[in-house]
């Protein structure tokens, strides 16, 4: 059987335990031997807002996977230079991993946008499958981006996950407001986010 190698890409600010239970489940679901945490530095999508800086986001990856072997953090969309397009991403992979399936994981509302994403067409040829992690809302018309994307029925896995309605952008919210949100994190994160500040003036 051809290695199968998962690439889970992400700003990560912060890494919460949605994350963990989806690349858990895309992990058994989808049979893969690596799973890969792909943090973006720049992400396209996203130039003009604030991010937490790439050092405190790598410190809080590297914590939240500390206790799961079966996860690895990636460089891949660090060590080169921007735009950090998930075609060039899979490209990469699979000259790290020659004769494996690259299996590139996202969530609903990213399948919906993929027709505008960067070379979308090249982009599903690229991947040897691509993992959809549903979430709560995330309508998705796949006669019409089949039709958009010709092949693309053909290379999608659904992952049946728990749909947790946990976000970054809410623990960041909610941090900088003063409310808990420790328990939305595993509690090396959370110790990270407290020893260095982030997202707010104290800790609740």
């Amino acid at each position: 059987m051809r290695p199968r190698i998962g690439l889970f890409g992400g700003t990560f600010d912060p890494p919460h335990l949605g994350h963990t239970i989806l690349a858990a489940e895309a992990f058994e679901q989808l049979q893969l031997t690596r799973l890969l945490w792909v943090l973006t530095a720049v992400p396209p999508h996203k130039e003009g807002q604030p991010i937490t800086a790439l050092e405190h986001r790598l410190g809080m990856v590297r914590r939240a996977l500390e206790a799961s072997p079966e996860f690895e953090l990636s460089r891949l969309d660090i060590d080169r230079p921007p735009p950090h397009y998930a075609l060039d991403t899979v490209r990469l992979a699979s000259g790290l991993f020659p004769g494996a399936d690259v299996i590139y994981l996202l969530g609903g509302d990213s399948l919906r946008d993929l027709p505008r994403w960067h070379e979308p067409a090249a982009f599903v040829a690229a991947c040897g499958q691509i993992g959809v992690m549903r979430r709560p809302g995330d309508a998705v018309d796949l006669a019409g981006l089949e039709s958009a994307l010709p092949g693309l029925s053909g290379k999608l896995a659904f992952v049946d996950a728990p749909l947790l309605e946990i976000s970054s952008h809410e623990i960041r919210r909610r941090a900088r407001a003063g409310r808990t949100f420790r328990h939305y994190l595993q509690p090396p994160v959370y110790e990270y986010i407290a020893a260095n500040n982030l997202y707010a003036p104290s800790i609740p």
